[in-house]
């Protein structure tokens, strides 16, 4: 049995990445959805090779388990959180 090419495997892990772009985005994290859809299109819309395949693997592992930005988690960066005395 032959290995499975790139152009075979990208078209399922794009959908994956979708998918899990839904998910990302019914739990409330839309930043962060719109983040892993705009590097999914950017890397599916070049060349369809083994470096394709590996950098859509990597990403759909690495959103696995998303870790909310600073802020999507609410935090006030260093300088709004300054009041004027």
């Amino acid at each position: 049995m032959e290995p499975t090419s790139a152009a075979e495997e990208l078209p399922a892990l794009y959908r994956a990445l979708l998918d899990r772009v839904a998910q990302i985005e019914a739990e409330g994290h839309r930043p962060a959805a719109y983040r892993l859809r705009s590097e999914a299109t950017r890397i599916y819309s070049r060349c369809w090779d083994d470096r394709a395949r590996r950098a859509l693997q990597e990403l759909l592992n690495r959103s696995a388990d998303p870790r909310p930005t600073q802020a999507e988690r609410g935090h006030a960066s260093p300088q709004s959180s300054v009041t004027a005395a």
